[in-house]
Order: C-alpha cells, then structure tokens, then sequence
C-alpha cells in the first residue's frame, strides 16, 4: 500500500534535515501522526522560531535581539574574537566553557566548487570588526576541512598586516571533524593550544 502523498511528502521534508536518513524520517513521521500533541508542540515551537530568532547584526551568532547575549556581555574580552563557520559552532565552543571572548560567525566557508566566495561569507564585516574595534587577537576556529583551511588562510592574509595576532586552534580537533561533534575537553585544549600563523 502506497501512503497519500501528503505523507510521503512529509517525510521527504523530514530527510531533507542533516543527519536524518529515510528510515530515521519515516520513523518520526509516524511518530508524530500517531501523538498529535507532540505535532503541535513542534509546529508551535518552529513557528515561534522562525518568527523570533534572527541573527545577530554585530556577530551573527543566533540571537532574539538585535545583538546577542555574548556580544553585549560586560563579562566578555572584547579584544579577542573567535571565528566559526556557523552558530552551532559557538554552542559547542560555549559548551567547553574555555573562552571568554567574542565569536564572529562567518555563515559558511570558502568551497569555489560549490560557488561560495569571500562575498557569499561574513569576511567583510569580520575585517571591519579587526580594523575598528581594538581586537588584539583572532583565533580562526574553522572546521579542519580542505574549506575550513582554505577559508582560515583566506582570512590570514587579508589580516596579517594589521596589529591583531592571528592564531589557529591546535590540531586536536581530527581532520574532517565538525567542532559540534568534538568533546569539550578536546576543544578546551584546542583552544589553549592556538598558535599563531606562520608565514
């Protein structure tokens, strides 16, 4: 027997989710169909959502404000900026408790095979945010991927001639590894083992 489309439909919107394969998404579905209280407490939450959060306009990081919590903290070092890939990033850094500064989130990574340039990126405003700020140090925390590296040393030479020091978390973060999935003692140490780029 075939299901109606509607469903078909809504386990194809389920799959489109990362990390969520057909078995995982028709699972849900039928989960959800079959508990309709749990179907409304999620529409209601998504709804409230995507209506709510935003980004924040400074850093980019997610936000219900116009600047985030951690951008408009007095307890944070504001000359030291930590650069991600995405706002997840900044959870899971948060969550290793080891850093006390600002986060700029870049919204992606350089990949010219998938047509994403420095334009398509938050490269601009983090450069702008060096220049005019007092930033004394930023620590490029980008994925060890072929992008992660292309973005950071992207990012290093349109800022080594400036005052702020530029370093790169240390190698304890596995190639090919997001930082979401790296534990919290591995970032820690990534983290206080930064160095600086070399030429």
């Amino acid at each position: 027997m075939k299901p109606p489309g509607t469903f078909l439909r809504f386990i194809q919107s389920l799959q489109s989710l990362p990390g969520i394969g057909k078995k995982s998404a028709e699972r849900i579905a039928f989960h959800i169909l079959t508990k309709p209280t749990i179907g409304e407490k999620i529409l209601h939450s998504l709804e409230k959502v995507l209506l709510e959060i935003k980004f924040c306009s400074k850093c980019g990081n997610i936000t219900a404000e116009n600047l985030c919590h951690i951008c408009t903290s007095p307890q944070r070092d504001q000359s030291i900026i930590c650069v991600v890939e995405k706002p997840m990033d900044v959870f899971a850094i948060e969550r290793s408790n080891s850093f006390k500064g600002l986060y700029h989130v870049l919204g992606g990574l350089l990949s010219p095979l998938d047509n994403t340039y420095p334009e398509d990126i938050n490269i601009a405003s983090l450069i702008k945010r060096v220049k005019t700020e007092g930033i004394r140090e930023v620590i490029i925390a980008t994925n060890p991927t072929t992008e992660g590296e292309a973005t950071a040393l992207y990012i290093e030479e349109n800022l080594k001639d400036g005052s702020a020091k530029i370093t790169r978390i240390a190698r304890g973060i596995p190639f090919g590894t997001d930082l979401d999935f790296a534990d919290d003692l591995t970032l820690t140490r990534a983290l206080e083992d930064r160095q600086e780029f070399k030429e």
